[in-house]
């Protein structure tokens, strides 16, 4: 009988503790990695890994599959990216607690905030919960690619305690309060691992109504927090506007000093937030200074709208011609767009803003006319590109309009062309500013939005853009060692969330791995795909070089195809360190 179940020969080894990367063997066994370096025993299965990288699985924290893990035990796009723990629930949005007639608001909400489609959402739930520990109960009964943890979400929390009462500006009662810091507890106790919150006028409902943590009163939030802490650990994850007179800080450094627990918010380069980043992280260390844990989940790329005909926005969603076949049949709208006549007519057009969100002007003026802003994703797109690819540089090459320009791009590839507007994190053109951030201890890679704005983003690609970008290909001085791009996608990922089960590559801990090949290491172009329920759109986005994903010891994909093997399945509450660890 073999004694083990599987060894990886000759691989370099990071093994994300921030160590030099180092050539040896990792054997698996009963689903937890046995040994590491020169072994000489034999295995059911054993991997030839010379000249490939053996890296442990992606932890991303900052995902919205809350509704697709009800039915989907692939987990694409983030499984296809080498994530092997996904974290949801995020930013205040989701779907438990929910009573019987709030399905319908729930979806409306994430609809708006996340843009995923709400037939999608409406045809793919069976809702057999009401609770928040029935929720994380129907979770468990579907196992999966991957391994997925919950936030309690505050939308879905005032709204099973205030019912009708849920409205914009709602002041809940100190009794209201006690209950959502019960419910929360509660969930907690049954496996939540936190609970999140939005403060942003992004995000809205698809009524175009703030989300429900808008308004809340620091009181309201604190209170909750302190629920949370009684019972047992939690992270309180945070998406904010960041409003000087917010103070938010103070309050997230108050809760964190005294409840022990990490609070961790969105930080970015927004059009929405008061503070610029440099005065978000300030004012995040001066608080952490003085004893509390507050982290920074920083996103790894400009946050980018890509924009397609066929997708949520493009630049032309204000002209009166395309209001006119805007709900038409795809085959029909492709007809019309093609045909120069139309496109003669549409390009001659204004655009018609009377229905666009009257509180989203700079956002819609960036979308129609930030030709400056926008680029063409070609084949092999930089998504660090410099001015000299924006629209307005190439159509003044090609000595046409940049709304030309912008029209015969859309067209190209069947009228299945690509825009890029970098919207969040790019305001100096560049993404310099991410360097020190990315080794620094008290910020996460995060905000992939895994699941969420299927029209709009395809940032769960996120893991495998920093092997390729930062640790490979970046033009631009100040690139990210591999054995600290490693360490910052897995084991501070997972210890944030108090996952010390996993992240490392040593005896004990979950065989939980990605062997790549970082020479061939290629993310793909985007599609738009029509897969989900209902046929709801979501855009896609896959990567070669990936040799080998292994969840809890199984493989799950090999070359970038999912072998059909379902390891993964429901975390419940922290994950305890393995014993040699957990002795030193």
């Amino acid at each position: 009988m073999a004694q083990f179940d599987m060894i990886i020969r000759g691989g370099t080894i990071v093994d994300g503790t921030g160590t030099a990367p180092f050539t040896g063997d990792v054997a698996i066994r009963d689903g937890v990695i046995a040994e590491v370096g020169q072994i000489d025993g034999d295995a059911a299965e054993e991997v030839d890994a010379a000249g490939l990288l053996v890296i442990p699985g992606f932890v991303d924290v900052h995902t919205h599959y809350d509704g697709q893990a009800t039915w989907d035990q692939e987990m694409a796009p983030s499984s296809w990216h080498g994530v092997t723990t996904a974290i949801m629930g995020n930013c205040g949005v989701g779907f438990a607690p929910a009573l019987p007639d709030r399905h319908e608001w729930l979806i409306g909400l994430m609809e708006g905030v996340e843009d995923i489609p709400g037939t999608a959402l409406a045809e793919g739930m069976t809702w057999d919960w009401e609770t928040f520990p029935e929720y994380l109960d129907s979770l468990e009964k579907l196992p999966r690619t991957i391994d997925l943890g919950t936030h309690v979400p505050h939308g879905a929390v005032r709204a099973y305690v205030l019912r009708e009462r849920e409205q914009p500006g709602a002041v809940p009662t100190d009794e209201d309060i006690a209950e959502m810091g019960r419910i929360v507890g509660e969930a907690v106790q049954a496996g939540a691992l936190g609970f999140s919150t939005s403060r942003t006028v992004i995000h809205k409902s698809v009524d175009g109504e703030p989300v429900p943590g808008t308004t809340a009163t620091a009181h309201e939030l604190v209170e909750i927090g302190r629920a949370m802490a009684r019972a047992g650990f939690g992270v309180f994850e945070i998406a904010s506007d960041l409003r000087r007179e917010w103070n938010e800080f103070e309050w997230m450094g108050q809760l964190s000093r005294e409840t022990g627990m990490p609070v961790t918010f969105a930080a970015l380069q927004s059009i929405a937030k008061e503070l610029p980043l440099d005065e978000q992280i300030a004012t995040m260390r001066a608080e952490n200074d003085n004893g509390a844990n507050i982290v920074a989940q920083i996103a790894l790329r400009g946050n980018g709208i890509i924009m397609a005909w066929q997708g949520t926005v493009h630049p032309f969603r204000f002209r009166p011609s395309w209001l006119a076949i805007e709900d038409l049949p795809w085959a029909e709208q492709k007809a019309r767009l093609l045909d120069p006549a139309f496109k003669a007519q549409l390009l001659a057009e204004a655009n018609d803003f009377t229905t666009a969100p009257p509180d989203l002007g700079q956002l819609v003026m960036a979308i129609t006319m930030g030709w400056t802003m926008q680029f063409e994703m070609d084949e092999d797109f930089d998504y660090e590109p410099q001015s000299d690819a924006s629209l307005a540089q190439r159509a003044a090459a090609a000595g046409v309009s940049p709304q030309e320009y912008a029209y015969d791009m859309l067209c190209r590839d069947d009228a299945t062309g690509f825009i890029y507007l970098p919207i969040l994190n790019y305001a100096d053109g560049n993404l310099d500013f991410l360097v020190d951030l990315q080794g620094a201890d008290d910020t996460v890679n995060s905000l992939s939005d895994g699941g969420a704005h299927c029209g709009t983003i395809c940032d769960a690609a996120s893991p495998t853009f920093m092997l390729q970008h930062w640790v490979r290909d970046r033009k631009r001085p100040g690139k990210v060692s591999l054995e600290t791009a490693i360490k910052r996608q897995c084991a501070d990922t997972a210890r944030l969330y108090g996952l010390h089960d996993r992240g490392v590559i040593a005896p004990g801990y979950l065989a939980d791995l990605n062997i790549v090949d970082m020479e061939r290491l290629r993310l793909g172009k985007p599609w738009l795909a029509f897969d989900l329920p209902a046929g709801g759109k979501r855009l896609l986005q896959k990567a070669e070089g990936y040799v080998a994903t292994i969840k809890g010891g199984v493989v799950t994909f090999r070359n970038g195809e999912w072998t059909g093997a379902t390891p993964g399945g429901l975390i419940r509450g922290p994950q305890h360190a393995p014993m040699a660890e957990a002795a030193e």
